[in-house]
């Protein structure tokens, strides 16, 4: 009824913004696994007919369900982990075939950036979600209309990092009681990331936040530093400020 309205600005609009709040109220109250099943079908039926709403704009409504969606394939029932596993790869799809079959970069990030969210919040990483991870890899490599593209390739690179997070944090609760030691692997995850500064940021800023709890407050600022230039960096190219005439260069003497 309301599809016309829904699709203004390209998607980007606060009808859509309320009717998909509507959809994830479904994911974040307690529901039975029957139940879930049908929420899975009409969010299949959602990303299909608005994909607009997730792979163009802002990235909000795209992160949003990335993070409900890696919460279910964390869930203790089968059925409902086969269920999410089988929507995020239909998502991911959908990505590609946006992008004219180019690449999955936006779902790519959202999906490392609400693992590295749900590490803190749920504490993912389990059989289950590895469970989950497996099913995902599975769907690529039987999808026979991607066999000729590199869809499949990308599935795969993504769960890889995926499992990359996942074995770090496991070596970061180790040695949670070793600052100098959980710090430097923060920084070797950060450093990993430097070619997406959004993830880059995610994790300087968890660096910053341990050397302020340790009262380490220089090391902190320097953390903070390095995001401004970050920041400084991606404003330089994308044309927005003048100030910095050397890029992060500037920042160097801070």
């Amino acid at each position: 009824t309301f599809q016309r309205q829904l699709q203004q600005s390209d998607c980007q609009n606060a009808l859509m913004k309320k009717v998909f709040d509507t959809h994830m109220l479904f994911l974040q109250i307690n529901q039975s696994a029957a139940a879930l099943k049908h929420v899975f079908a009409a969010l299949r039926l959602f990303v299909g007919k608005f994909p607009s709403a997730f792979f163009q704009g802002q990235a909000d409504l795209c992160g949003s369900l990335c993070y409900e969606i890696l919460k279910c394939c964390n869930h203790r029932s089968r059925s409902t982990q086969t269920e999410a596993s089988a929507l995020l790869y239909f998502f991911m799809r959908k990505n590609f075939e946006f992008n004219k079959q180019k690449s999955i970069v936006r779902s790519h990030l959202q999906l490392i950036k609400a693992v590295s969210q749900l590490i803190a919040d749920a504490g993912i990483g389990g059989s289950r979600f590895q469970h989950s991870l497996a099913i995902i890899n599975n769907f690529a490599n039987g999808d026979k209309q991607m066999k000729n593209v590199n869809f499949p390739a990308e599935v795969k690179d993504l769960t890889k990092r995926i499992r990359t997070v996942l074995m770090a944090t496991a070596q970061m609760k180790e040695h949670e009681k070793d600052p100098e030691m959980l710090v430097d692997l923060q920084y070797s995850l950060a450093n990993s990331y430097a070619s997406t500064p959004e993830l880059r940021r995610t994790w300087l800023e968890s660096m910053a936040k341990i050397h302020a709890r340790n009262g380490d407050l220089s090391e902190a600022a320097m953390c903070y530093i390095h995001i401004a230039a970050l920041i400084a960096e991606y404003l330089k190219r994308k044309g927005k400020i003048n100030m910095f005439k050397t890029n992060c260069v500037s920042i160097n003497v801070i």
